[in-house]
């Protein structure tokens, strides 16, 4: 079986992705106090710290082999919300570290593919580090995006909480556990075309130049 070079960037774009996100939590909860992560040697660029078995690797290989799209994640980074100096206001700002992180990384990507990007044959074809800079954008604003959805453990519900009382925070918390199944849902019922096909458009549209 011979494998698509985009899946290979894909993946590789992913956990790319994924380790970043998860570093940038490490580093702010450090900055903001709390050295769990440090201290458990997760405040590192090795991969081998961060991926999970199935999220980093056979989950992302599955959608590859199948056609669906290419997504996974990585152990979170432990994070103690005791040791940080103003836990409420800090978790929100290490949890949108994780998504600014591949904002950021979204943005470089693109830019990379809107500067390189030439049509180098008559089937339209674009060069490699064109294709390489789209798929490493739009992984990363997928994941950026999807993170930002506010149902726990997602890093969205770490703003929802920071406007919820006190009191409601064990029931919200406890939604946790049937999380992934509500964003698997909305996902199967096409809700996340409304967000990521006109991204996708616009991401194209700016390589392009229109």
């Amino acid at each position: 079986m011979t494998i698509d070079s985009d899946v290979v960037i894909a993946f590789g774009s992913l956990i790319t992705a994924v380790v970043l996100h998860e570093l940038a939590h490490g580093f702010v909860a450090f900055r903001l106090g709390d050295d769990t992560a440090r201290r458990a040697g997760r405040l590192t660029l090795n991969p081998i710290k961060h991926l999970d078995p199935f999220g980093s690797v056979l989950l992302p290989l599955m959608g590859a082999v199948s056609g669906l799209p290419v997504f996974g994640y990585a152990k979170p980074i432990p994070v103690v919300p005791g040791r940080l100096r103003s836990p409420r206001r800090d978790l929100v700002l290490v949890a949108l570290a994780g998504p600014a992180a591949n904002f950021a990384l979204a943005s470089v990507g693109v830019l990379v593919a809107r500067f390189s990007f030439v049509v180098v044959d008559e089937r339209s074809e674009v060069s490699l580090l064109t294709r390489t800079g789209v798929l490493f954008g739009l992984v990363n604003l997928f994941l950026g995006l999807f993170n930002l959805v506010p149902i726990p453990p997602l890093d969205g519900s770490r703003i929802v909480e920071r406007m919820l009382p006190l009191g409601w925070l064990p029931q919200w918390r406890r939604l946790g556990q049937y999380g992934f199944l509500i964003v698997f849902a909305l996902v199967l019922l096409g809700a996340a075309d409304h967000v990521f096909t006109p991204a996708v458009d616009r991401v194209l549209a700016f390589v392009q130049g229109r």
